[in-house]
């Protein structure tokens, strides 16, 4: 089996559907955001505030070139902007999990932890900003996908088995 990838918005629910994959399959799984971190040692938000975004998407690069050489039989979530290496198809499966705006804010608003997840994503400080990014990223994740899920009001289960059903085909 390739590698699966991950890709879609922030706050979508890459890394929680991640964790049911695994749980659903066994398979290994890794995270870049968390990869760059350990890297970093620090978290991502401290990366932007401290060296911007051009910095954070360098090291999103670097991750990528290690992943297609080391990585294999992985399932692999991303930050919302990592779709732009240029290697992601030579490091597996793409599939873009798929929401509206509106329904991956209302997931995050929704989270028990909502205060804590938002602050997490640099990104969703300004929700204008935040939208406007979304609908320039939509068709550049469909344009990548090799799968598309559809998420929207699903449960994060029955994505996971949706995801492995179509991964095997």
């Amino acid at each position: 089996m390739k590698n699966i990838i991950l890709i879609g918005f922030m706050g979508v629910g890459k890394g929680s559907t991640a964790r049911e994959i695994v749980k659903q399959s066994g398979i290994v799984a890794v995270d870049t955001d968390d990869i760059i971190e350990s890297m970093e040692n620090r978290r991502i938000k401290k990366i932007f505030e401290e060296d911007g975004e051009a910095y954070f998407r360098d090291l999103e690069k670097r991750v990528a070139l290690w992943l297609q050489k080391s990585v294999e039989n992985t399932l692999i979530s991303t930050g919302g902007g990592f779709y732009k290496v240029s290697n992601l198809k030579k490091i597996g499966k793409v599939v873009l999990l798929d929401s509206s705006f509106d329904g991956i804010y209302k997931r995050i608003k929704n989270h028990p932890n909502a205060e804590k997840k938002l602050k997490k994503r640099p990104l969703f400080k300004e929700i204008a900003k935040a939208k406007e990014l979304y609908k320039q990223r939509l068709p550049e994740y469909k344009k990548v996908a090799d799968i598309i899920i559809d998420v929207e009001g699903k449960s994060v289960e029955k994505i996971a088995s949706e995801i492995l059903k179509k991964v095997k085909k």
